[in-house]
């Protein structure tokens, strides 16, 4: 099993371009909070990116940036320029036009904009689990990230039968390359599972937890499954991967439940049998713990053809 993949797969991973910008100095650029994942890709000259307060990094030509909880921020030339606020931008058209700023002058920079969504939140912890800004270099083989969002731009130009779909596609390639480079660049202890899938013991680990959530997991069993010492196993675990064995069984079983849930008819308690628990009962105090929903009242709220939202679905209705 690829656990990556199938992560990616049941989250629903999609996304789209925004703005095609065309800068003269001087220029400033403001973006607001947003509840997803917004990324920009310096296509030429040269920026200074400010999220929230922080510290400005400095983005030359090549780089590719994720501000990956849609926290508020800033680009610039010259941050005494008036800032154009993004939510001013008239975006009747659904065609990705060139948007021009600034005052014309030299340097000229191009930028490219665009957001990463989740459909199903509670399986978002891949983008909890990447930094606040995650900045990547231009590399010697990096020709996959301009090539993937000139087909991006070249797609949004045009309105064609099923550009949303396309687009959303690449989308996903654009993230999963992404992923790809980051792991890459951890050190062990960093990235929480995703940095420890590449560890020789505890990514197989992984791996057997994700193929049978329901098995009673114990640390001598999985330890011993990849070569490791029970008191070593635990440690090593915890280390890398930034919770114990035992915390991290219970959360991988809350989410298969919680994707069973919504994708399925299954009964409650064939659910709970699947993913390792006795009795209906159990496993729903537990799951109503961890989301804040009964199993129910969560299958209804997803499944619910209706729109209506959690809070308006009464519980007793539906458990």
């Amino acid at each position: 099993m690829d656990i990556l993949a199938q992560v990616l797969d049941r989250v629903r991973l999609g996304g789209t371009l925004l703005f095609h910008f065309e800068l003269g100095h001087p220029w400033h650029l403001e973006l607001p909070a947003r509840p997803y994942a917004l990324f920009h890709y310096l296509s030429k000259g040269s920026a200074t990116l400010v999220v929230e307060q922080g510290q400005a990094i400095q983005m030359t030509e090549g780089d590719f940036v994720v501000v990956t909880h849609g926290a508020p921020h800033v680009f610039y030339s010259d941050r005494r320029a008036k800032p154009l606020r993004i939510i001013d931008i008239d975006r009747s058209s659904p065609l990705l036009g060139v948007v021009r700023h600034g005052k014309g002058a030299e340097p000229l920079s191009t930028m490219i904009c665009g957001n990463f969504t989740v459909s199903r939140p509670m399986f978002g912890g891949v983008l909890e689990l990447l930094p606040p800004v995650l900045l990547l270099k231009p590399t010697i083989d990096g020709g996959w990230l301009e090539a993937i969002l000139r087909r991006m731009v070249s797609e949004s130009a045009l309105e064609r039968p099923g550009q949303r779909v396309a687009l959303s596609r690449l989308t996903e390639v654009l993230f999963v390359e992404v992923l790809r480079n980051w792991i890459a660049s951890l050190r062990p202890g960093q990235g929480g599972w995703l940095g420890a899938i590449s560890d020789p013991h505890i990514g197989p680990a992984l791996k057997l937890i994700h193929e049978n959530p329901e098995r009673p997991w114990t640390l001598s069993d999985l330890g011993q499954s990849v070569g490791l010492g029970r008191s070593v196993f635990s440690a090593r675990f915890t280390k890398l991967v930034g919770q114990s064995m035992h915390r991290y069984v219970i959360e991988r079983r809350m989410a298969e439940a919680a994707f069973l849930l919504e994708t399925s008819d299954e009964p409650i308690a064939r659910i709970a049998s699947r993913v390792g628990y006795e009795t209906a009962a159990a496993f729903s105090k537990l799951f109503h713990r961890y989301h804040g929903l009964s199993p129910g009242r969560y299958r209804t709220a997803r499944q619910s053809s209706s729109g209506e939202s959690q809070a308006d679905i009464p519980e007793a209705a539906v458990d």
